[in-house]
């Protein structure tokens, strides 16, 4: 582990940059102040390359009497540059992938890494336990983003977990969280394992963790709207005047509208995917296709005001004050209202939903007996932070 009183230039070898440098330590700037002296140039992510047209002897004795007036001392790696890792297993990785990296000079500075972690794994524990002075995002850019780094304490190797997506905020101790994987040191071999070994963990894991997401939402919202259901019985059954019934029930509605939408927004974002992904006619319960296609017009109806809720979204975010708590109430309420008979449809049907989209995990017998549910739909999917949204429409 580095020591955080000093400042440090850890070395490793690059087939694209010959010799480079990652500045690390509590006292970093003067690390990098050392490399600059020494004709080092800087790379994106905040790494250093040797001056190309200089012999190496040459600039190796350039930087260690710079460290040495620094006060920065230098560690050689027995590794290669990480960025070249992380290029030549994205290269090797099915899709357009990119490597990105990043360093982390000083380690409170990687703690912004862990609250989008979404690990159960040695990566997890790594970033809260190790200073990881270097790292390389991989990124198919739809949506899935993987972190990598060196694997601490080991003399080879690497580690490589999984970013949530963007839809997700609170990712700490998440039960549906894959798990990192260790990586060997050849990029053939760790791009293997990632595509055939870790992706698929990870769709799987998104899958529950959509689907646990969407019945969440309908359990909460379900109690509220027994009650609204209760009190619209009691209301035609009552010997009150019409005008007392009609305007306790009216605000009994907007109150549940307002409450509701905040659960039901959730499996607009995240049940069309899954319900793209079931196959009825390929599980046990073949009649279960009439409840999925109410669940599919239900989405459908509901495409308007999806959108109408993520343009009101953007626009606040475009106004510093933005809209107080009332306001926002009254928005939830109008949006709440206009789906309510998507509500009734999604919690009468339910258990349909949750059954069938167990079945549909990515890699299980269904999904892999079935066509592509992109195949299926008749309207484009708009991407999205997750990359994997289908539409409304069903």
């Amino acid at each position: 582990m580095n020591n955080p009183a000093i400042a440090e230039i850890i070395l490793s070898t690059s087939h694209t940059h010959g010799l480079v440098a990652v500045p690390s330590g509590a006292r970093f700037p003067q690390a990098q102040d050392a490399l600059r002296e020494a004709g080092f140039s800087p790379l994106p992510g905040g790494a250093f390359a040797a001056p190309p047209e200089q012999a190496a002897s040459a600039t190796a004795s350039a930087l260690v009497h710079r460290a040495h007036e620094h006060r920065a001392s230098i560690t050689m790696s027995t590794r290669p540059y990480l960025g070249d890792i992380g290029s030549d297993i994205a290269a090797r990785l099915p899709g357009d992938w990119s490597a990105t990296v990043k360093t982390y000079p000083r380690r409170h500075w990687q703690e912004d890494l862990i609250g989008s972690l979404w690990d159960s794994g040695d990566l997890l524990k790594a970033v809260l336990h190790e200073h990881v002075p270097c790292a390389v995002v991989l990124s198919n850019h739809a949506g899935t983003e993987l972190l990598l780094i060196e694997r601490p304490g080991h003399a080879t190797g690497y580690l490589v977990g999984a970013f949530a997506t963007e839809d997700y905020d609170d990712n700490w101790e998440e039960p549906n969280a894959p798990r990192s994987i260790v990586l060997p040191a050849e990029a053939d071999r760790a791009a293997r394992a990632v595509a055939h070994t870790f992706l698929p963990h990870y769709r799987r894991a998104l899958h529950h963790r959509r689907l646990d997401t969407v019945m969440s939402a309908l359990n909460r919202i379900r109690p509220e709207h027994e009650t609204l259901q209760t009190i619209k019985t009691s209301q035609q059954s009552s010997d009150s005047t019409p005008r007392t019934s009609s305007r306790l029930h009216a605000e009994a509605e907007r109150g549940f509208a307002d409450h509701a939408w905040l659960g039901f927004h959730d499996v607009l974002q995240h049940a069309p995917l899954l319900l793209a992904r079931c196959r009825p006619a390929a599980s046990p319960w073949p009649l279960d296709a009439a409840a999925l296609s109410r669940l599919r017009k239900a989405l459908s109806d509901s495409q308007d005001t999806w959108d109408e809720f993520n343009s009101l979204r953007a626009e606040l975010y475009a106004v510093p004050t933005g809209l107080s708590a009332q306001e926002w109430s009254r928005v939830r309420s109008t949006l709440g209202t206009a789906v309510l008979p998507a509500i009734g449809t999604w919690l009468a049907d339910s258990d349909v939903f949750e059954r069938q989209a167990r079945a549909a995990v990515p890699g299980g017998y269904i999904a892999l007996s079935a066509p592509n549910p992109r195949l299926l739909t008749t309207t484009p999917a708009l991407p999205s932070p997750s990359g994997e949204r289908a539409p409304l429409t069903p």
